[in-house]
């Protein structure tokens, strides 16, 4: 009994010790692959330089295995925001203020109706979307949208139940407005997910003006955050903020210029963001509660006239780094990381929709920071806005052109 025990034990000992061989063998493989130049080779518009080694271009890698996007409509109409059904497909967002729903392979529903008037204007509109957890029990969709007001505009997050026919939304309600208002049509922010607690995260931008933008580092403003509502719209009880003079319970994180991208890390559950920078630095972050990512104070990018920003500073205590920063910009949305197995080394990679840049980004990050970086789809030359993880294991996206695009193993 005693060497039975024994070699159970010795292999089990083998079995595991061949687990993290092959777990360390691929990160290394990774670190190997991410040796290559930097798939940035334009001059950067600062001359600032990263707080540690790989904050910034880091090698490239090239994906092993053969991939293709396929186009599989182009009917839509400057789609912004795209999540699965359950059962597949795929409701996808317009601009303009429409929702549409899509099948894999590239069927496209009429407008979908119901839905409360968007302000459409500069960078507004119809943002976007998620289903609720419990969906195929209550059929409720979730929303961002840019709202206009006596006062100006804002973000606003809305509800409301998909028909049993799928062609109208029934009882649209706005839940929760990102206040004050501004006159701006810019920096809206605008993605949404479900944490694993059913709650919403909410993402706003701080409208880009110099007179607003200040706002991104005040506690009693929505402009520039992260925000932790309810699926009723209230602040969720335990926010790190909760109980604060001053500071509003529902805010998660602050310090933002304009996230467009969030997803959850599928084996962490660690929270990421992308947002935009100025003339440089966009950035992604790991969003920890609390926590003050640093814009306006601290930036890597410069102003849009060449001038600098604030003091001109990257760094100060009390204000998080990004995780990696990209100059020129990539002009970063919706994001998603990749959970699947048929391209396996892909596996919980992340996803970045570039719009200025043109492709669809892949980094390669292992304890937090970014080990390589991959440019996919640049030869379409279209602006990617946003990208999510189908039930089939393949990529979908959305570009400001009108196409959706399947992203998967050949």
């Amino acid at each position: 009994m005693t060497k039975y025990v024994l070699l159970i034990a010795a292999a089990a000992a083998f079995s595991l010790a061949s687990c993290q061989h092959e777990s360390s063998e691929s990160s290394e493989t990774a670190r190997k692959d991410s040796t290559g130049a930097p798939v940035e080779t334009q001059k950067a518009n600062s001359d600032y330089k990263p707080s540690f080694e790989g904050q910034t271009r880091i090698g490239s890698v090239k994906s092993a295995t053969a991939y293709e996007g396929k186009v599989l409509s182009s009917e839509l109409q400057n789609p912004w925001g795209i999540t699965t059904l359950p059962d597949g497909r795929l409701i996808i967002t317009e601009k303009a203020g429409t929702m549409r729903i899509a099948t894999t392979d590239g069927k496209v529903s009429a407008p979908i109706t119901g839905i409360p008037a968007v302000n459409s204007e500069g960078q507004g509109g119809l943002l976007g979307i998620r289903v609720d957890p419990e969906f195929e029990k209550n059929r409720m969709v979730y929303w961002v949208f840019s709202q206009a007001l006596p006062g100006g505009n804002l973000t606003a997050v809305a509800k409301g139940k998909l028909s049993a026919d799928e062609k109208k939304i029934e009882g649209a309600k706005v839940i929760y407005q990102a206040t004050p208002a501004f006159a701006s049509n810019l920096h809206y922010g605008g993605r949404i997910l479900f944490d694993k607690d059913a709650n919403l995260i909410i993402s706003t931008g701080e409208r880009s003006d110099t007179i607003t933008r200040p706002q991104a580092q005040h506690l009693n403003s929505a402009l520039g955050k992260v925000i932790r509502i309810t699926k009723e719209g209230k602040p969720v009880s335990g926010n790190p903020f909760e109980g604060k003079a001053g500071a509003r319970p529902e805010l998660y994180s602050y310090g933002h210029r304009n996230v467009q991208g969030l997803a959850f890390h599928p084996e962490t559950g660690d929270l990421w963001e992308v947002e935009f920078g100025p003339r440089g630095g966009d950035e992604l972050n790991r969003i920890e509660p609390g926590k003050n990512y640093g814009w306006p104070t601290i930036t890597y990018g410069i102003e849009y006239s060449g001038k600098k920003i604030g003091d001109s500073i990257q760094v100060k205590e009390g204000m998080e780094q990004p995780v990696y920063y990209w100059d020129p910009v990539v002009s970063p949305s919706g994001i998603t990381f990749y959970s699947g197995d048929s391209i396996p080394e892909w596996k919980n990679n992340l996803f970045i929709g570039g719009l200025s840049s043109m492709h669809i980004a892949r980094l390669v990050i292992e304890n937090n920071k970014v080990v390589g970086e991959e440019r996919l789809l640049a030869s379409e030359g279209q602006r990617f806005r946003d990208i999510t993880e189908g039930k089939d294991g393949a990529l979908y996206a959305v570009t400001d052109q009108g196409r959706l695009y399947r992203v998967y193993k050949k």
